[in-house]
């Protein structure tokens, strides 16, 4: 009884000092056009993230996430919180826009998938019209 309440315990202390980040969704920003801000989030296990659509048109998908996640994708003009449940790296875009390279990258704990990340940003980079270098500069801030 007193192993089961002290990990009911450590778990309601863990959640009460979990973090949560907001990205926007925005037709412009301050890296141009289409953009997430901020396009990169460092954030722990058990943290959240919320994107918030501020200009209409957009929502947000996985492209790449940690091995167990399963992949997400919100609707159109909905506020949406991801919660990271796994440590490594999420890239995420906004389907509409991803060809103006309207996307992001967030990192909890350690990158412990950050081959697959890159594999994904790589492709993604390729099919991008717009914005070229954005998403890889994101990447580049995973330590």
């Amino acid at each position: 009884m007193k192993k089961s309440l002290f990990a009911l315990l450590l778990t309601a202390s863990v959640s009460a000092f979990a973090a949560n980040y907001e990205v926007k969704m925005l037709n412009n920003g301050a890296e141009g056009g289409m953009v997430f801000e901020p396009g990169f989030v460092k954030a722990a296990v058990g943290d959240t993230v919320t994107f918030k659509p501020t200009h209409k048109g957009h929502w947000v998908q996985s492209k790449a996430v940690p091995e167990g996640v399963e992949g997400f994708l919100s609707e159109e003009d909905k506020e949406f919180t991801l919660k990271l449940t796994k440590e490594g790296v999420y890239v995420y875009t906004c389907p509409p826009h991803r060809l103006m390279n309207m996307s992001g990258v967030i990192q909890a704990g350690k990158a412990v998938n950050k081959a697959q990340a890159q594999a994904a940003v790589e492709e993604m980079e390729k099919r991008a019209m717009q914005n070229k270098g954005r998403l890889k500069k994101y990447l580049e801030q995973v330590k």
